[in-house]
């Protein structure tokens, strides 16, 4: 089932601002908060549409991969994640919990008040890929050096899992402060400088993480990819990056794509381009010729007096689109070669030839240019 438009989904055009953006997240979000939604399904999945399309047009980079890629931008190499039908209510809390301004709902309500819920650090990794790969889509198994959670504690810190309750906040996660100023008592709430925001203190640290919770390892990561990416596309695996101190929320792993040259066929797009070189004498009787593919050679019909820069055109032999908006062609551009070398024997055939009307230029007949070809073709 394929997703919807994420400005669809928050009602925005595309050249909407940030403000705009948070504007209508906000909205839809408090129309279809759990609080004030209980036990209703389809309001939850609508909040949590909201929150995905949210934290991608909100964030500049995966905005910009979200319009030149579409959804296969910002999570199509996994095919999940943490986002869409598989966030969850504490995900949403913990990053987006400031939308709601701390009136009305409770924005911290997933980690107890205003405790914070730490953030693993993205990971950004190059694939490289060839041709056949970017035509099918391929699965890639990536080795990756990043912090885990530590086995020994199960990722809280603790030497026995026991925690005390942080005695700067009183596990509140935020300092409160009152400032006297000449408009009257101000308070200021930041986040606790004891515990980092987690309302909470490892008892005994574990002597393999010492209290962090993570430790540094290799772990093999399978992705999908889809088919039709292109060299500078970055594709996001949700929940696949850096793991977080003390059971926080992982990071993503990013992955940049880049496409291995091919040794005969060039890319524009969807369409590629091949060159082939044809003699004169093929040209202009007539053959037949093999020229390569993404798959295999085929054979493609020379007709009895093409002229050299004539395309050819192979309808679907292309590449698909990444966003399934179909299939590119294969364009075949003739070159007929002109000998550089020719014998004694060659030479007098020629020039018997050439006193021949029929291999007389024609003036009245006008050849289109390349351009001229090319323009007439994508019209």
């Amino acid at each position: 089932m394929s997703k919807r438009d994420f400005y669809e989904i928050l009602g925005v055009t595309k050249s909407a601002s940030d403000d705009e953006i948070k504007k209508a997240y906000r909205k839809l979000a408090i129309k279809y908060h759990p609080d004030k939604n209980p036990d209703d399904k389809a309001a939850e999945e609508k909040f949590k549409e909201a929150a995905e399309a949210y934290e991608v047009l909100s964030n500049t980079e995966k905005r910009q991969r979200y319009n030149q890629y579409g959804h296969a931008g910002v999570g199509g190499a996994s095919g999940g994640g943490h986002y869409g039908g598989g966030m969850n209510m504490d995900d949403i809390f913990s990053q987006f919990g400031d939308i709601f301004g701390g009136g009305g709902f409770g924005g911290g309500r997933s980690s107890g008040g205003g405790r914070r819920v730490m953030r693993g650090s993205n990971l950004r990794v190059k694939v490289k890929l060839n041709l056949q790969e970017v035509a099918k889509g391929v699965e890639k198994k990536l080795k990756v050096n990043k912090f885990v959670s530590c086995g020994t504690c199960k990722g809280s810190g603790a030497k026995n899992g026991q925690y005390d309750t942080c005695k700067l906040c009183n596990g509140s996660g935020v300092q409160v402060r009152t400032q006297q100023t000449f408009l009257g008592a101000m308070q200021t709430q930041t986040t606790c400088s004891g515990c980092n925001g987690e309302g909470k203190t490892v008892k005994d640290k574990c002597n393999t993480c010492h209290g962090d919770g993570i430790v540094r390892a290799e772990e093999v990561i399978s992705i999908n990819i889809p088919a039709g990416v292109a060299e500078g596309m970055q594709l996001s695996v949700g929940g696949k990056g850096n793991a977080a101190p003390r059971g926080g929320i992982n990071g993503d792993l990013l992955v940049l794509i880049e496409e291995e040259e091919h040794p005969e066929l060039k890319r524009d797009g969807s369409n590629l381009f091949y060159d082939s070189y044809v003699n004169f004498a093929d040209a202009a009787l007539g053959t037949s010729i093999e020229i390569p593919t993404v798959d295999a050679k085929v054979k493609i019909k020379i007709e009895p007096g093409t002229q050299s820069g004539k395309v050819l055109r192979l309808k679907g032999k292309g590449l698909p689109d990444v966003n399934s908006y179909g299939t590119g062609d294969l364009l075949v551009n003739i070159n007929v070669w002109t000998p550089q070398a020719l014998s004694a024997e060659e030479k007098k055939a020629l020039e018997t030839l050439r006193a021949s009307k029929n291999f007389a230029p024609n003036p009245n007949r006008k050849e289109k240019g390349f351009f001229d070809r090319m323009k007439e073709y994508f019209e």
